[in-house]
C-alpha cells in the first residue's frame, strides 16, 4: 500500500493504458499539454517532475493522481 511517507522513497513505475490513463488527465485537469503528458517507459521521474512543475503541486500529490 503506498502511503505519503514511502511514496518519496519507492521508484513508481505506470503500468496500463497509458493513453487512456493520460486522457482522463487531461480532460480533469486542463492546464496539462500533450508535451507534460509524454511518457517513455523507465522514465517516469520525468513525466512526474513535469506534472508537479504545471500543476504546482508536491510528488506524492501527483504520484496519487497517477494511481487514480
Amino acid at each position: 500500500m503506498y502511503t505519503n511517507k514511502n511514496m518519496k522513497k519507492m521508484p513508481f513505475k505506470i503500468f496500463g493504458n497509458w493513453e487512456a490513463q493520460s486522457k482522463k488527465l487531461k480532460e480533469e485537469y486542463v492546464q496539462l499539454t500533450q508535451e507534460d503528458l509524454r511518457f517513455e517507459t523507465g522514465k517516469e521521474n520525468e513525466l512526474i517532475e513535469r506534472m508537479i512543475k504545471r500543476l504546482n503541486k508536491k510528488r506524492d500529490e501527483v504520484i496519487t493522481m497517477l494511481l487514480a
